[in-house]
């Protein structure tokens, strides 16, 4: 287990050119890569849709040691309907803070020295104004659950993840795989857990060799499984296996081996020019304008 790693967290965006200003100006994350893709992707990383579409890693390092975005685009959706699912990533940055104030970008004081910002598309962000770790600045994401116990008993009884803290009273749980990654705060949300169309999907790496025993065991205790083990095909970069599952609450859990990722996800240098060059070619928000109408909403 010490070998697993908490990677990234996959949004759907609907308005690219806002959300990536979001990331870089007012968080201060770089694009690490950019992809576009001419059909949907075997293991729905995009979601059930089989047009065009891009994925955009940002974040404020590599995967290797950050806990990084992936943000995924597509081309003839404007917006997609959030649920009570993801509630929340957390991060200590005063440079955000300032940054948002220098922006004029909303920020709402949820507790002392804790500031709540809204990505477009309505995804909470926490920036706690604190001077930035040298470290990795992204502390938590906080997911919705509707049965606490039996969540963290599948995060860590199933996944194997250690439990830093369980608060009854307020019915929340910090778990996660090493003491210096991003950790998974699991709340319970009172009912039942709504995903809406925006479903995220959170990914962690482990030993390739891990991912056929991780399928058998959720077969064995009976768990869902999306995606069973597969290979996804990146022209140009690594091969890299995947299987993807989903909690006792549907939220979707994408393990992949680590080896091959680690050479998939190396940083690209020109990884901002491509995603600004594609938003330049991107007229569809131009073409929808001009013929009067609205993107579709998922």
């Amino acid at each position: 287990m010490a070998a697993r790693r908490a990677l990234h967290f996959v949004f759907k965006v609907g308005d690219r050119a806002r959300t990536a200003r979001f990331y870089r100006e007012l968080l201060g994350m770089k694009v690490l890569r950019h992809e576009e893709f001419e059909e949907g992707c075997k293991a729905s990383c995009n979601g059930p849709y089989d047009g065009k579409w891009s994925k955009t890693m940002v974040g404020y390092g590599p995967e290797d040691n950050h806990f990084v975005a992936e943000l995924t685009y597509n081309y003839g959706i404007g917006e997609y309907r959030l649920g009570n699912d993801f509630l929340g990533i957390t991060l200590v940055s005063s440079q955000a803070v300032s940054n948002a104030r220098k922006m004029g970008w909303p920020l709402k004081e949820v507790t002392s020295g804790v500031f709540e910002a809204e990505a477009p598309g309505g995804y909470k962000f926490y920036l706690e104004d604190k001077e930035q770790l040298k470290q990795d600045p992204v502390w938590k994401v906080t997911l919705g659950v509707s049965n606490l116990q039996k969540s963290v008993n599948y995060w860590s009884g199933l996944l194997g993840m250690k439990i830093y803290e369980k608060d009854e009273e307020k019915q929340r749980a910090l778990l996660g795989y090493a003491d210096n990654q991003c950790k998974l705060e699991l709340k319970a949300v009172g009912g039942a857990v709504d995903h809406g169309t925006a479903f995220g999907r959170i990914a962690f790496s482990c030993a390739r060799e891990e991912l056929p025993n991780i399928e058998a065991l959720m077969k064995k205790e009976n768990q869902k499984i999306l995606t069973p083990l597969v290979s996804l095909d990146t022209p140009g970069k690594a091969t890299v296996q995947v299987v993807i599952l989903a909690d006792p609450d549907g939220h979707e859990i994408c393990f992949v081996g680590d080896e091959a990722f680690r050479e998939l996800s190396k940083v690209d240098p020109n990884g901002g020019k491509l995603l600004d060059d594609a938003m330049a070619a991107d007229n569809s928000d131009k073409w929808f304008a001009e013929h009067n109408m609205k993107k579709v909403s998922a």
